[in-house]
């Protein structure tokens, strides 16, 4: 294990106990120290990741705990660490509940160490709720929504659901496995089963991790949890807590599921690839209707892991097929998505931090806060929007330009479906692609660039956006076009990775010089580090007209408006007329609602007030976990009897367990 996590795991244990102390200063500087030793202690360690197994002085159930740190392991670590020490510095906007937030952050961080590195069952779950409840506690202390409870609430029952899954699964393995919950026996163990068992094995653990990524139906929880907290505790749980929770099922999936042949695992990569790209699909589209940064970027954080995920079914069919050098490809070209996600959501979040600290909500309306804000955060807001719009040259862009090209070598499979699988898969990611641009581009536009109206509802703020969340985003940003522009250096930091996955080098073959390829230039070839270079010179030509419109006069004049007087307040493009059209077209999945409401004076023509509220709905909320709500409410209803306070009838329950157990033992 890397010294420097160890360190990091007692510096985070000890600003939790100054956090639960009260003690908020100490707690923030000691909780940001840790994420910075440990994000370089995860630096140094790569590309070879842990030089062995360390034993803790600590045992569950007679299970020693044991930590081993492998290089995909390091790698998504390192990039979620890094806007998670920004956000742990910047620290909760609510200054009352600093204290809270902090020890939420600490247990998130601790628990996902544990995630990471542990090598048994019994730890793994522990560390795995150590994750949920620190998002609870964050999301509990800062209360920014009137719902904080219901959500909190909502997102620990969908992501206890999937603990239940894990749990299974886990048993399952443990029990052909020798009854053991070591990770070492449990690929013996998965071997002794039939197809079907390890089928249903892998649908258990693909909906446990999938509740924590947010893969349907589970993404319908994002929203309301991140938009009841801050922008400083979305970093964390998009950043180092996704990336945990995709580790474990990528782990899952490839190390503890055997490879070979066989329609089960057909079954499950093709299963695993549709429910990726499903799950892209519908986050990304109620993405763009939000007019809320973290409900926008909640949902832009599902959408992201459903395409990593889609990344790591194609692994899957790619591995049951026998193209082991196209399932590492996939495999990696996951770990880079989520790697570039990190950093650019983090720079986001940060920046809706800003937002509300200098305008007092997260609304994405035209106040112009480009024009307080300064050009460190305009900068940095735009490279981490730019990547998460795929644009050129960003590391989102490379990274799902790599996806692509892994899902159009689907030819290569000998059967029909599993060339259609990742055929279809790749014109839903180009759905998925075309919305996640639209949703930037009205974050951006709208949101920043907006100029604002004088004296309407989004009039032009007073205060100015606070220059540490300036220099937060832009240090977020510069890595995010630093990581595209260094990706044939850092690829070579997943080889040992690919090596012991799948025993080939792809990692090392997806560069060729400074081109990145999907294992061969002949296939197809793109140069982030080159179009860093090439873009800038490209711009010299709209520059020089730019200076040419200096020795001219500029004529400004009024939009037409339907020839009339134009009301500016009234003209200005809002979040809900940008993503009109959308929500018109796919009104079968959004199903929109628009209310209004009318408050009258003496008579009807005399308006005193107007409101006007508009909803897209969920689509798994009214068709699933409501009626799973209401069952278990009536369930509750009838068992409430056993809870009567009777003596007499207690007596009767522990009789009759005793003669179940007699019955049992003299069988």
């Amino acid at each position: 294990m890397p010294e420097p996590l160890l360190i990091a795991f007692w510096i985070w244990l000890a600003g939790l106990l100054l956090a639960l102390l009260r003690w908020g200063w100490a707690a923030r500087v000691l909780i940001g120290a840790g994420a910075v030793i440990a994000l370089a202690g995860a630096l140094a360690a790569l590309p070879h990741g842990g030089s062995g197994i360390l034993s803790l002085p600590i045992a569950f159930a007679g299970q020693v705990v044991r930590l081993h740190y492998s290089p995909e392991a390091l790698w998504l670590m390192g990039f979620g660490l890094l806007p998670a020490a920004l956000a742990v510095w910047l620290c909760s906007p609510v200054r009352a509940a600093r204290a809270g937030w902090l020890a939420g952050a600490a247990l998130s961080l601790l628990g996902a160490l544990g995630v990471y590195g542990v090598q048994d069952g019994y730890s793994f779950l522990i560390a795995w709720e150590l994750m949920s409840l620190g998002g609870a506690v964050m999301i509990l202390s800062e209360r920014l929504s009137p719902q904080s409870g219901a959500a909190a609430l909502y997102m620990l029952a969908l992501l206890e659901t999937g603990a239940v899954a894990i749990l299974l699964a886990l048993l399952l393995l443990a029990r052909s496995g020798g009854a053991s919950l070591e990770f070492a026996g449990f690929l013996a163990g998965a071997q002794s089963m039939f197809g079907g068992l390890r089928l249903a094995v892998g649908l258990l653990l693909l909906m446990g991790f999938g509740a924590k990524l947010g893969l349907l139906p589970f993404y319908e929880w994002f929203p309301g949890a991140y938009a009841a907290g801050s922008g400083a505790s979305g970093a964390i749980m998009s950043g180092v807590v996704l990336n945990a929770a995709f580790f474990a099922l990528s782990r899952a999936l490839v190390d503890w599921l055997p490879g070979g042949s066989g329609s089960w695992l057909f079954g499950l990569g093709a299963t695993v690839t549709v429910i990726g790209v499903l799950s892209a699909i519908l986050a990304v589209l109620y993405a763009f209707q939000q007019d809320d940064w973290r409900r926008l970027l909640a949902f832009s954080s599902a959408e992201n892991a459903g395409i990593a995920v889609t990344a790591l079914g194609a692994s899957l069919i790619f591995r049951e097929d026998g193209h082991i050098e196209l399932a590492g490809l996939a495999w990696t070209v996951a770990l880079l998505h989520l790697a570039g996600h990190s950093l650019a959501k983090g720079g986001l979040f940060l920046c809706a931090d800003g937002v509300y600290g200098a305008g007092g909500d997260y609304r994405i309306a035209q106040r112009g806060w480009l024009r307080s804000a300064g050009l460190a955060f305009g900068i940095g807001a735009l490279f981490a929007a730019m990547s998460l719009a795929a644009m050129p040259p960003q590391i989102g862009f490379a990274s799902e330009w790599l996806t692509f090209q892994t899902l159009f070598q689907g030819f290569h499979l000998s059967g029909l479906g599993g060339r259609l699988t990742l055929a279809l898969a790749g014109a839903g990611l180009a759905l998925t692609a075309a919305v996640a641009l639209a949703t930037f581009a009205k974050l951006m536009g709208i949101g920043l660039l907006g100029a604002g109206v004088q004296g309407g509802a989004d009039e032009a703020p007073q205060q100015r956006i606070a220059a540490r969340y300036g220099w937060s985003a832009l240090l977020l940003g510069l890595s995010v076009l630093i990581a595209a522009a260094g990706l044939p250096i850092w690829l070579r930091a997943l080889d040992d990775a690919d090596v012991a996955q799948f025993g080939v080098h792809s990692a090392q073959a997806m560069s060729s010089g400074w081109l990145l390829v999907p294992l061969t230039s002949s296939f197809a070839f793109i140069s982030p580090s080159k179009l860093v270079i090439a873009m800038p010179l490209l711009a010299i030509v709209p520059l020089l007209l730019a200076l040419n419109l200096r020795r001219h006069a500029i004529r400004r004049t009024r939009v037409w408006y339907g020839g009339m007087h134009e009301d500016a307040l009234r003209s200005a493009t809002t979040s809900l007329t940008f993503a009109n059209a959308m929500r018109v077209f796919y009104s079968f999945i959004y199903r929109p609602t628009l209310d209004t409401a009318r408050a009258h004076r003496a008579v009807a023509y005399f308006i005193r007030k107007l409101e006007f509220d508009h909803a897209v709905a969920d689509i798994f909320g009214p068709l699933l976990f409501t009626p799973l709500r209401r069952a278990v409410w009536r369930l509750a209803g009838r068992l409430r009897s056993l809870q009567s306070g009777d003596l007499n009838l207690y007596l009767a329950f522990i009789g009759a367990l005793l003669i179940i157990i007699l019955a049992l033992t003299l069988r």
